[in-house]
This record gives structure tokens, sequence and C-alpha cells, in this order.
């Protein structure tokens, strides 16, 4: 994980129809292995970085709703090839989880927790140093995103 994020870092479904930009640090990142990212993914779990609403902005395309469309959280998909690029978790207003693959450069976003580990798969190992069995309560967030800005991304505190 670097210090520096390099921002603002571009990114695009897979057709490059929606694009976007990040323009603040993930508060933190994550792999999610419920089993409806399995299924949403098309993998053993889905990776993600949560970003302010206000770090993050579409810079070409609509994108649509799919997947889940409830008040707990939105999926926002690119309206041409389909591809799931973000979601709005209701539980923690104010963020946006991208999904972080969709980014132009990847290479150092590593998942700092992942979640629902009690649906993983036995094979599926992401080396995230902090594991829920579900998804961390709202009040975990704070300690969990502090814990992240120190992190190296090698299981080191940064500066360690």
């Amino acid at each position: 994980m670097a210090a520096d994020w390099n921002l603002p870092r571009k990114g695009s479904c897979r057709c490059g129809a929606l694009t976007f930009e990040v323009r603040s640090a993930p508060l933190v990142t994550a792999a999610c292995h419920c089993r409806g990212c399995q299924k949403m993914a098309s993998s053993a779990y889905s990776l993600t970085m949560m970003l302010p609403e206000d770090g993050f902005v579409v810079t070409a395309g609509e994108p649509v709703l799919g997947g889940l469309k409830g008040e707990d959280v939105q999926h926002f998909f690119c309206p041409s090839c389909l591809s799931w690029v973000f979601s709005k978790p209701r539980r923690i207003a104010g963020f946006v989880n991208l999904r972080s693959p969709m980014l132009d450069d990847t290479g150092d976003i590593a998942p700092f927790i992942e979640t629902c580990t009690s649906e993983k798969l036995a094979f599926a190992e992401t080396g995230a140093p902090k594991s829920f069995p579900q998804f961390p309560a709202p009040g975990d967030y704070g300690p969990l995103i502090e814990a992240f800005a120190a992190w190296d991304g090698r299981g080191q505190a940064r500066g360690a």
C-alpha cells in the first residue's frame, strides 16, 4: 500500500463506456466473501475500496442500478457491458465502495480487511490482516480506518 495514493486515479468499466475518477484516498480496502459477492463477481470474493462519496466522481456514462437495489445497499453497473463498478452501502452513509479492480492501476491495492469469512470458500486466501465472520459493526469502522491509515500493505505499520 503506497503512502502516496497518486491521486486522482482513473478507472472504467470493462468496455470503457463508464469512467470515473478517485479523488480521495480510500478509508479502507476489503475483500468480501459473502455468497452475494461471489455470485456478483463470479469469483471467490469481491475486492473493494471504501471511499468518501465526494472523493468518487463518475466522469462519463450514467451508471444503472442492478444486483441489490434495496434500502441497505445499492449496486451500480455500466449499462453497456454490465460490469459491477461500485456500491453505495446505506448502513454507513456518505461512502462509496468501488470495485478496486476497475481502476486503471491496481498494483498497490491489497485488501486490509476481509468480511463474511463465515461464507468463505476453503481455498480463498486474501492475505488481509483483519478478518470478520460477517460485516464489521458500524462502530468498528473508526478503529479500522485508523489502523488502515497506518498499514503499509505488507502487514506492517508505516515507518516500522
